[in-house]
């Protein structure tokens, strides 16, 4: 059975934020800004947060330099994740994975359908690894910002969560590139 595992000592996680948006800005930003507050109330600390336009190449510009800087662990983004022309963050996260995580979207959309019904399938929340970095993409709603992070995020990035969880994966998370240097 799932629990926290009081004996573990609680690990902060280093986050960015990034919104998706051609409209938003940060006074406006209401999906970022409820990103911001849990991960903050949960005891992680964020790092840098960004809105970029839905613009692939814009995407994957501040995604690669999030994911180059050693002082980032984890990256979630809101926005973009519909079937709109113009949502096309998903195919810009995808890109760049090195390892998906497909049960991410699953379980988000599962967990979606309970409080939303098949609304849900107009979701395409993924997730996945990036050169040692975790990033996940969510809708760009509030709602659904709450929902990946209350029944997900917030205990998969604390490290007392058993049986397993993202954290303690963190430091094996680029082991293939020492075995190809050494």
């Amino acid at each position: 059975m799932s629990r926290i595992d009081e004996s573990r000592p609680f690990i902060p996680v280093h986050v960015a934020v990034l919104t998706v948006s051609d409209t938003r800005k940060e006074a406006d930003d209401k999906s970022g800004q409820t990103l911001v507050e849990r991960l903050r109330d949960a005891g992680h600390e964020l790092v840098e947060r960004a809105i970029v336009p839905d613009e692939r190449a814009l995407i994957q510009a501040k995604l690669r330099l999030w994911i180059d800087n050693p002082g980032i662990e984890v990256v979630l983004a809101t926005g973009g994740t519909g079937v709109t022309g113009r949502d096309v963050t998903p195919e810009a996260f995808e890109e760049l994975f090195e390892k998906p995580i497909p049960g991410f979207g699953e379980l988000f959309r599962m967990l979606s359908y309970q409080k939303i019904g098949s609304s849900t399938i107009q979701s395409r929340a993924t997730a996945g690894v990036a050169r040692g970095t975790y990033l996940f993409a969510l809708p760009g709603s509030p709602g659904a910002c709450r929902d990946a992070w209350d029944d997900i995020l917030k205990w998969q990035l604390d490290y007392r969560f058993r049986p397993c969880n993202f954290v303690e994966l963190l430091p094996r998370l680029r082991e293939h590139e020492r075995r190809k240097s050494g």
